[in-house]
């Protein structure tokens, strides 16, 4: 059954997307990261619900200078990015400021690092089902960074998971992982959060909670 749209927040997308996640519950080798910072509130109800670790993956978007909201490419927390060469086309990017874009990013990466992680190390993607779960897909870049870093950790399987997407995204997508769940692809998209009623920006502080919660649970 399709969802009705607009979700009230990223709480009850979270529920819903676990729903069509359900034959991973309690599977040894699942693995859940929530895509910092507006995938956490979404990731932790599906590994709540499928019994399963949490933990965050930080990308960030690359904005185009005059037009931050469009994405020319995201980074990984390793410094691997991918890049959208029809739009850094399209706006005439010269190298220099495709570089410094990628440079003030990765720091950004670096230090959300620092603090989601408080010292814990990153969890062991080797040979588990990673489950990368966000709030929403546009143009997919942050995704698809996330999908290649996540890939060079040898994982079984990698499963993308998101409440709603553009069409063309989650076609993009969906050559790259090894299973797509998206519930929802409205035909006219423009932001992800016009698909939420409630869609405030998440902090760091919220994603550290979340995070530290999901500790204390493993570790009881």
């Amino acid at each position: 059954m399709k969802p009705v749209l607009p979700y009230r927040d990223r709480s009850e997308a979270g529920r819903l997307l676990a729903a069509e996640l359900g034959h991973y519950k309690s599977e040894r080798d699942v693995l859940v990261l929530g895509l910092a910072r507006g995938g956490l509130p979404v990731a932790s109800e599906v590994a709540s619900t499928l019994d399963a670790p949490l933990d965050v993956l930080v990308v960030r978007k690359l904005g185009a200078p005059m037009q931050p909201e469009l994405a020319i490419g995201a980074i990984a927390a390793d410094g691997s990015s991918v890049l959208n060469e029809e739009i850094i086309r399209d706006l005439a990017l010269s190298a220099h400021a495709i570089d410094s874009i990628t440079q003030r990013e990765h720091a950004e990466v670096e230090r959300r690092e620092r603090i989601y992680r408080s010292g814990r190390p990153p969890l062991d993607l080797k040979d588990r089902i990673v489950i990368l779960v966000d709030d929403g897909l546009a143009t997919g870049s942050t995704m698809l960074a996330a999908v290649r870093f996540a890939r060079t950790r040898s994982p079984k399987k990698v499963v993308l998971a998101v409440p709603v997407g553009s069409i063309r995204a989650v076609e993009m997508l969906r050559a790259e992982v090894d299973e797509c769940v998206c519930l929802a692809t409205p035909e006219w998209f423009y932001a992800v959060g016009e698909w939420y009623s409630e869609f405030p920006q998440v902090t760091d502080a919220e994603v550290k909670s979340l995070l530290d919660q999901s500790c204390r649970l493993d570790v009881s």
